[in-house]
C-alpha cells in the first residue's frame, strides 16, 4: 500500500467518524478491509490499496455497471449545455425522458413524475392517490420496504426503522401478502386510497408474491375505486427480467414506481409511472407537487441512455440469471447443512442460511475475498446478489466460486 493510499482512507474514515457516524465508519472499514474505493468500471471497483472487488451488490444501481461510456458521454453532453434548470422556463430534457419511460414501460400509463431517489416516487404515487380518491388508508404488505423518508417509511414494515418514530402517516394497513383475500377484507373496514406491493420483496429476502394473490387484489381494488401502485423501484427495469414485473404478469395497475438504474449508475433519479386517473391532481394543478430538483436536466438526460442499455443487454441478462439460479443450485446442494434456501428471479437473488451467524461470516468471507453483496436488513439470515447486466459468464463463475468458498469457510466456529 503506497503511503499516499493509506493516509486517504485513514482520513476517509476520520471524516466519517466524525461527520457521518462511527459506526458507519466501522462498517465500510470492515468491507473494504481497511480501504477506500478509489475508482470503478464495469463490473468492478477499485480500492485505495489496489485490491479490486467484484460488484454483485450495490443495492441494484449498478445494473448496467459503473461509469459506462455511452452514460458518462450523456452526462458529459447535458453538462456542457445546462446540468440545471430554472424551473420558470421549461426543458426539453425531462420531458423527452418521460415519453421515452412512458412508451417503454407501456400498460397505458402515459404520466410521469421524475424524483432523485425511490422514496420521492413513493411519496408522490401515494399523495396523489389520497388527493384522487379523497380517501385516506393506504394497504402495504407484511414485509414490505418503500423508503426512509416518514410518509414511505409509515409503509415500509421493519420495526427497526419505524422505532421511536410512531405514529407515522396515518391509516396505513398492512395484510399478508399469502391472503387473497386480504385487501377485499381492507376495503369493507376502510376507505381505502391505493394498495401499494412489490411484486418482488427485495429488502424482505427476495419474497417473490403471487401472482394470482396480486390479480385479486388489483381485481378489489378497482372494483372499490381504489389504486393500485407496484413498487419496482429495485426490481423493475430489467432487474427481474421484465420492464415492469407488474405489467408482464398481466397486473392492472395505475402507476409503477421506477429507480435505482434509472440514471445509468451514475445519476439519482426515481419516477412515478401512471394514468391519468392517479395523475388527476396534477393534471389540474401541476404546483400540488413540486421539488427543486424534479427532472433534473442532467439526471434525466441519461433516461434514454439507460433505456436503450437495458434493452440492448437484455439477452444477456436472461443469460446471466440462468447461470445464477444454476450456480446457487449447486451452492445449496453442495452445503445443505449451510445453506437453506436460494430464490430470485431475473437478476436478483436470495441465498438463506441456516442462521444470522452463518450469514454473517459468509459477508465477512465475501469481503476478505473481494465480493461485493447486498445484505437484507429486514431478514438477517440471508444475503442478495444482483449480478450486473453486463456481467460475463466469467464474472459469474468468479462470484460463484467466492460465494462457494465463504460458505464452506462460515460456521466454523460451530455458529
Amino acid at each position: 500500500m503506497t503511503e499516499t493510499h493509506a493516509v486517504d482512507a485513514k482520513e476517509t474514515f476520520r471524516r466519517v467518524r466524525r461527520h457521518f457516524s462511527p459506526a458507519l465508519a466501522v462498517a465500510g472499514k470492515f468491507t473494504g478491509q481497511g480501504a477506500v474505493e478509489a475508482s470503478a468500471e464495469g463490473c468492478r471497483v477499485t480500492l485505495s490499496d489496489g485490491r479490486t472487488m467484484l460488484d454483485f451488490g450495490s443495492y441494484a444501481v449498478a445494473l448496467l455497471g459503473h461509469r459506462d461510456p455511452e452514460i458518462a458521454d450523456a452526462v458529459r453532453a447535458q453538462l456542457d449545455l445546462m446540468p440545471a434548470s430554472t424551473r420558470s422556463v421549461q426543458t426539453p430534457v425531462a420531458p423527452l425522458a418521460a415519453e421515452r419511460l412512458a412508451a417503454y414501460v407501456g400498460g397505458g400509463l402515459g404520466r410521469v413524475y421524475f424524483g432523485c431517489g425511490g422514496a420521492d416516487a413513493v411519496e408522490v404515487s401515494v399523495k396523489l392517490a389520497r388527493m384522487a380518491t379523497g380517501r385516506t388508508t393506504v394497504v402495504a404488505v407484511d414485509g414490505a420496504f418503500h423508503g426512509k423518508t416518514l410518509g414511505a417509511l409509515a409503509l415500509t414494515d421493519n420495526p427497526r426503522f419505524r422505532s421511536g418514530l410512531e405514529p407515522l402517516l396515518q391509516g396505513v394497513v398492512r395484510v399478508s401478502g399469502d391472503d387473497p383475500q386480504a385487501v377485499a377484507d381492507a376495503l369493507r373496514e376502510h376507505d381505502v386510497a391505493a394498495v401499494v406491493f412489490e411484486p418482488v420483496q427485495a429488502e424482505n429476502g427476495v419474497r417473490v408474491l403471487d401472482t394470482e394473490v396480486l390479480r385479486t387484489w388489483c381485481r378489489d381494488a378497482h372494483e372499490h375505486g381504489a389504486f393500485v401502485i407496484a413498487d419496482e423501484i429495485q426490481v423493475g427495469l430489467r432487474r427481474c427480467g421484465e420492464r415492469s414485473v407488474a405489467l408482464a404478469d398481466g397486473l392492472d395497475v395505475d402507476a409503477v414506481l421506477l429507480g435505482k438504474p434509472l440514471g445509468g449508475g451514475v445519476l439519482p433519479v426515481s419516477a412515478a409511472v401512471g394514468n391519468d386517473r392517479l395523475f388527476a391532481p396534477l393534471l389540474a394543478d401541476p404546483m400540488v407537487h413540486t421539488a427543486t430538483f424534479s427532472g433534473h436536466p442532467l439526471s434525466t438526460a441519461v433516461v434514454p441512455v439507460a433505456l436503450d442499455l437495458i434493452e440492448r443487454y437484455a439477452a444477456d441478462g436472461e443469460r446471466i440469471a440462468l447461470a445464477m439460479e444454476n450456480g446457487l443450485a449447486e451452492l445449496r446442494a453442495e452445503h445443505p447443512d449451510k445453506v437453506v434456501g436460494t430464490r430470485g428471479r431475473g437478476l436478483l437473488w436470495g441465498v438463506d442460511f441456516r442462521s444470522p451467524e452463518v450469514a454473517g461470516d459468509v459477508l465477512t468471507g465475501l469481503a476478505q475475498r473481494g465480493l461485493v453483496v447486498s445484505p437484507c436488513l429486514s431478514r438477517p439470515t440471508t444475503i442478495r446478489l444482483l449480478p450486473p447486466i453486463v456481467a460475463t459468464d466469467a464474472d459469474v463463475k468468479e462470484a460463484m466460486s467466492l460465494l462457494s468458498y465463504a460458505t464452506a469457510a462460515a460456521g466454523a466456529d460451530g455458529a
